[in-house]
């Protein structure tokens, strides 16, 4: 068997809640650096499988089989692309490192790990992707669309409050207090 990484980008969004994270693993009908294209239902038996298994997408650091930095709770598509949602475990070092990474918006793309099943050549220069069996999802440096990257920081209206408020508090305390 022979394991691929895609760098997809996971859209323009990333929830960062804690250790929890949310987003796009990968976009339907997006041309990555390759040209390979992911076609809508790509994903579907791979994880019909590994339910009937009882089994779970693993979620790695930049690939690395040796650097499990947490679980995914859930993986599915829907009419955008592969969508994921899981915890960062803080408890493993490299986890926390993750965590820290993504929220100060240092990593902010995704990447999957997968074994082409059926693909046939695309107009691109690459494949069109039709059946894939998902092996992992990885936190990643950098994703293969340019284009699709995020911010872990200020995407959350309450957290961009937050910020300002704080900022506010600063330059009124710089001007009351005397130096």
């Amino acid at each position: 068997m022979n394991l691929e990484h895609k760098y997809m980008g996971f859209g323009t969004e990333l929830v960062v809640d804690g250790a929890e994270v949310a987003g796009y693993a990968s976009l339907f009908g997006a041309a990555d650096k390759g040209g390979d294209v992911v076609e809508r239902g790509a994903y579907t038996r791979s994880l019909d499988r590994l339910k009937d298994r009882g089994g779970r997408v693993k979620m790695l650091w930049q690939h690395d089989p040796s650097q499990p930095i947490g679980v995914w709770d859930a993986v599915h598509e829907d009419d955008r692309g592969l969508w994921v949602k899981g915890r960062i475990l803080r408890d493993v070092d490299r986890g926390r490192e993750a965590a820290a990474l993504i929220e100060a918006g240092a990593i902010d793309g995704l990447s999957i790990g997968y074994r082409t099943l059926r693909a046939t050549k695309n107009d691109k220069g690459g494949r069109l992707l039709s059946e894939l069996e998902l092996w992992e999802v990885s936190l990643v440096t950098f994703p293969m669309l340019p284009d699709a990257r995020v911010g872990a920081k200020g995407d959350d209206p309450e957290a961009r409050v937050m910020r300002e408020l704080a900022q506010v508090f600063c330059e009124a305390r710089r001007l009351l207090v005397p130096k």
